[in-house]
């Protein structure tokens, strides 16, 4: 196949079709690793959906539906696949933004993502996503920021508030570690598919989880780190600014195995 296959409405995506996609970010998306036509979390992904539809649109794509898009994609494919499905409308712009309408679905199949493995040097930065709740289209400032922090030397960077409270990453969560507890950071952000994956799988090895207010003034109190998305399970935080973590290798083999006892789900 070709590297990345694009479809609207389960037919290939046109010039005209994707004209008013490139022309506004309106518009919210999943992404999810595909096995053999199974996802780890496939319900996680449709419930966001559901609820990005609703929210923006004021009507939700029904699942069988959304389910229909994504095996027109796969087209009967064995393998591994990343597969993003986005929310979109042409009857929604700028000018006239009132219309309430099922949104279109556009999902653009693509090689399987590699997981982060090396442990990642982050880099504070005080901003927040609009509308955090919701996995939306416009990732200006995800970008900018990444691509301030790798220009100043980091792989990455990591949000907070202006009082230095810990929010998310630029496409993942944060989680630190606490002895056999992880503590997920209490603010406005994104609730990720792959930190519900680690929590689901969790506590049958060994690990509890608590949410609560992480500031930058509490990274000594922790023992290690890590970030986590749908195709990263768990990758080690090495330092966040000047404040380095140690190794923590038994750990996330831990959270790595707990992720994937989650079972595949049949798209």
């Amino acid at each position: 196949m070709a590297d990345v296959l694009m479809q609207i409405d389960g037919r290939p995506a046109g010039a005209d079709d994707l004209g008013h996609f490139v022309l506004s970010n309106y518009g919210a998306f999943t992404s999810m690793q595909v096995e053999d036509g199974a996802v780890r979390g496939l319900d996680l992904h449709l419930v966001r959906l559901e609820a990005e539809a609703l929210d923006l649109f004021g009507l939700a794509v029904p699942e069988a539906l959304l389910r229909e898009r994504m095996r027109q994609a796969l087209d009967g494919r064995a393998g591994r696949f990343s597969l993003r499905v986005n929310l979109f409308s042409d009857a929604i712009s700028l000018r006239a933004p009132q219309a309430v309408v099922q949104p279109r679905v556009l999902t653009t199949l693509s090689p399987p993502a590699t997981p982060l493995t090396t442990p990642l040097r982050l880099q504070t930065q005080v901003y927040a996503r609009e509308v955090p709740h919701l996995k939306h289209a416009a990732t200006f400032g995800l970008t900018r920021a990444r691509r301030q922090a790798v220009l100043a030397g980091f792989d990455d960077a990591l949000f907070v508030d202006g009082d230095g409270r810990v929010s998310e990453g630029s496409i993942w969560n944060i989680g630190f570690l606490q002895g056999e507890t992880v503590v997920w950071p209490e603010a406005p952000m994104l609730g990720g598919t792959g930190q519900a994956l680690l929590q689901r799988g969790m506590v049958d090895f060994g690990l509890s989880s608590v949410i609560r207010s992480v500031h930058l003034s509490d990274l000594a109190r922790f023992d290690a780190a890590f970030i986590c998305n749908s195709a990263t399970p768990a990758c080690a935080v090495a330092a966040i600014d000047g404040h380095r973590f140690g190794p923590a290798e038994a750990l996330i083999a831990r959270l790595i195995d707990a992720w994937r006892s989650n079972p595949c789900q049949t798209i």
